[in-house]
């Protein structure tokens, strides 16, 4: 069965990669219709997807999906729409003295490079899915995109609505498990994308590099919030409570931990909880809450608070109507917030990407600084604080993919910022004029003028005096 499946896949690669070729050169108009069909697809089905993701899920808001993975991403389409011609001009590149007096150019042409694998997650099936894809049309490619198995209602839609929008010469899905996506990893693209784990990024870098396949990751990790001595506590607290409870904190930007001054430990924690009680009074029936995904990813974040609890963290679960969830199986699990944290609990290891806020507290913010540069590289970086002094020595000391500043995530969904991690928590970015340019092949073109260059320049053998002169000049 697997082999079959392979076969398949590179049927499709090479269908594609087929039509790709003989295609060229292709007007900018035929990738403008394609970015067109897509925001269309979305336009025209976005309640069916909302509906399927909430399935998925078992409850997710159908308002939150049409606002993150529906409506931002038909923005994003038109944000490359607007920019693709100007993104698309070849640029003019400098020679050396005197080669342009002579007549000599040079250019770089963004090209399409072929065929884009796009390998997508669960937590935002759709937006990760198209919001690549978005960009892999805008330089002129085909697409291929296998989505996650965990949310198997809408990637059977998403393949169903691909199907219907678009020819399989031009974009395709592909659904399946863990076999089918590893041989997905492994066809020879021109491009891959992969959004999820760092342990899965290994995997499918690995596999890509069989291949010598290039590859966009965009991983995770520990992303921290800083808050600044200054920092308005109680805007804080309600903002970090939004970025860690939308879609229950399964958001690779999801702020991962929370380092706090130890005078304002206890004012911060307020603020989170009270962020908690104003945005969701009840949680177990509450559809603006989302469930956890899966009940193994339920249990290794029950997991994940129980390790810290038996090595001496003290557990907040923030309940705002004392609602028992023993007696369900909703998957909903409060927000649980850890204080006295230590680096031997599993919750300060993993990247959480669920409902649990550990806190730490630092004397200096020096010390958190150093904590962060001890660590991986995360995704995202958060600093709240009007002190413009430390925000820069945060900013400045630290590296991270992305910075949001007083607030969290937010720097993802502007549509002219690249998108990435750095290290461990991503390679390559996308959003931007960097995913054009991620997507296509810079070509650099030299157009030689008509007089002899080699020999006025003295390099064309037999090598003398004017060879011996060019090499002074060259090197003063």
């Amino acid at each position: 069965m697997a082999d079959d499946r392979k076969t398949e896949l590179e049927a499709m690669l090479l269908q594609q990669r087929t039509a790709f070729t003989s295609a060229r050169p292709e007007p900018l108009s035929a990738r403008k219709d394609r970015i067109q069909r897509a925001i269309a697809l979305l336009k025209e089905n976005g309640d069916a997807l909302c509906r399927a993701m909430n399935v998925d899920f078992g409850n997710r808001s159908p308002m939150q999906s049409m606002i993150t993975d529906i409506a931002g991403t038909i923005g994003f389409g038109k944000y490359c729409l607007k920019n693709l011609s100007k993104w698309s001009q070849p640029e003019k590149r400098k020679v050396q003295f005197p080669l342009g007096l002579l007549g000599a150019k040079a250019e770089v042409r963004y090209e399409p490079k072929g065929v884009i694998g796009i390998l997508a997650p669960w937590n935002f099936p759709v937006n990760l899915s198209f919001n690549p894809l978005m960009q892999a049309f805008a330089a002129g490619n085909r697409a291929m995109i296998k989505p996650s198995e965990f949310t198997e209602r809408t990637s059977a839609l998403m393949e169903e609505l691909v199907a219907r929008y678009f020819d399989p010469a031009e974009c395709v899905v592909v659904t399946g498990g863990p076999e089918v996506a590893h041989a997905f990893s492994s066809l020879p693209f021109d491009h891959l994308v992969f959004t999820g784990s760092t342990a899965t990024g290994r995997k499918v870098m690995e596999a890509a590099a069989r291949n010598l396949v290039p590859v966009t990751l965009e991983l995770g990790g520990k992303s921290p919030v800083f808050l600044g001595r200054n920092a308005d506590i109680a805007k804080a607290g309600e903002r970090i409570a939004l970025g860690k409870m939308m879609n229950a904190g399964q958001i690779c930007l999801a702020p991962d931990y929370m380092y706090v001054p130890e005078e304002t430990e206890d004012g911060a924690v307020a603020a989170v909880q009270l962020g908690v009680h104003t945005m969701y009074p009840t949680l177990r029936d509450n559809e603006d809450y989302a469930s956890v995904v899966s009940d193994r990813h339920f249990e290794r974040l029950q997991g994940l608070v129980a390790d810290a609890k038996a090595k001496g963290a003290e557990v907040i679960e923030v309940n705002p109507a004392g609602e028992d969830f023993s007696a369900t199986n909703t998957r909903k699990m409060p927000l649980t917030i850890l204080r006295n944290v230590t680096d031997d609990m599993k919750a300060m290891q993993e990247e959480i990407f669920g409902p649990v806020l550990p806190v730490k507290t630092y004397k200096h913010i020096d010390e958190a600084i150093d904590y962060v540069n001890a660590h991986d590289r995360p995704l995202g970086l958060y600093y709240f604080g009007d002190d413009e002094a430390e925000r820069e020595k945060v900013l400045t000391r630290t590296i991270s993919g992305g910075v949001t500043v007083n607030d969290v995530i937010f720097h993802v969904s502007m549509d002219d910022l690249p998108f990435g991690g750095v290290g461990p928590s991503g390679i390559g970015s996308y959003h931007g004029v960097e995913g054009f340019r991620e997507f296509s092949h810079a070509r650099s073109i030299y157009t030689q003028p008509k007089i002899d260059i080699a020999k006025l320049g003295g390099f064309k053998p037999p090598y003398g005096a004017a060879t011996e002169k060019a090499v002074k000049g060259m090197m003063k």
